[in-house]
């Protein structure tokens, strides 16, 4: 037995561009906010750097801001894997406004006192590629891993826009 289903009824298109709005992907707080999983290896850090460049040019950032998110998160990846449980997952949220981009990236904790140190080179590296940077912790809770992350905050890069 065979099944009859009429033609399908041709639609009418309409292809939405770059051109018909000005920032296509935004949001009505003005933010869009785009989310990265990927195993807590360094192996995969590349992956998440290719997101933040892309992003970056999408946002309309100068070439210097573009190449200080790129290291700025691939340092604070390199410094989260370093700290990461076994098998954890890197999570990074990059959430894009109109002026810059912030950038938060999460890993469960190896050790229970596991943490990002301020007093290294790495930070120092942190501190001067992005405007902002903070350490992000939070408890284990009901025995869990703790979490332990890195919060960057890039500017578009040209303070006359």
């Amino acid at each position: 037995m065979t099944s009859h289903r009429p033609p399908p009824t041709r639609k009418e298109t309409r292809s939405v561009s770059d051109a018909d709005s000005p920032h296509p992907a935004e949001t009505l707080d003005g933010v869009s906010t785009v989310e990265v999983r990927t195993s807590a290896s360094a192996a995969l850090i590349p992956t998440i750097r290719a997101v933040a460049s892309d992003l970056a040019a999408r946002a309309d950032f100068d070439l210097d801001a573009i190449s200080d998110l790129r290291m700025a998160v691939d340092e604070a990846c390199a410094t989260l894997v370093d700290v990461a449980a076994p098998r954890s997952v890197l999570h990074c949220t990059f959430a894009v406004r109109a002026d810059g981009i912030e950038v938060r990236a999460m890993v469960e904790a190896g050790q229970p006192d596991a943490g990002v140190s301020t007093d290294t080179f790495g930070w120092r590296v942190l501190q001067t590629l992005a405007d902002e940077v903070d350490v992000l912790s939070e408890p284990g809770v009901n025995g869990g891993r703790a979490t332990v992350g890195i919060r960057l905050d890039k500017l578009a890069g040209d303070p006359f826009r």
